[in-house]
């Protein structure tokens, strides 16, 4: 009986743990919440205050 050998990949394909990818989607997440909270913080800097007498 001959048994076929399937080379295993090697390098950046080789499948990652779950706590890597977790960390990674982390990562990615914290950096988009970052970018998003800079914008805002942008807009609410630009955006002309309301006096008081002129809400309502």
């Amino acid at each position: 009986m001959s048994e076929e050998v399937v080379p295993q990949q090697a390098g950046p394909t080789q499948p990652k743990g779950l706590l890597q990818q977790m960390e990674e989607l982390m990562a990615a997440l914290n950096a988009d919440l970052s970018a998003l909270d800079a914008d805002l913080q942008s807009a609410g800097a630009s955006a002309a205050p309301v006096e008081e007498g002129e809400a309502g």
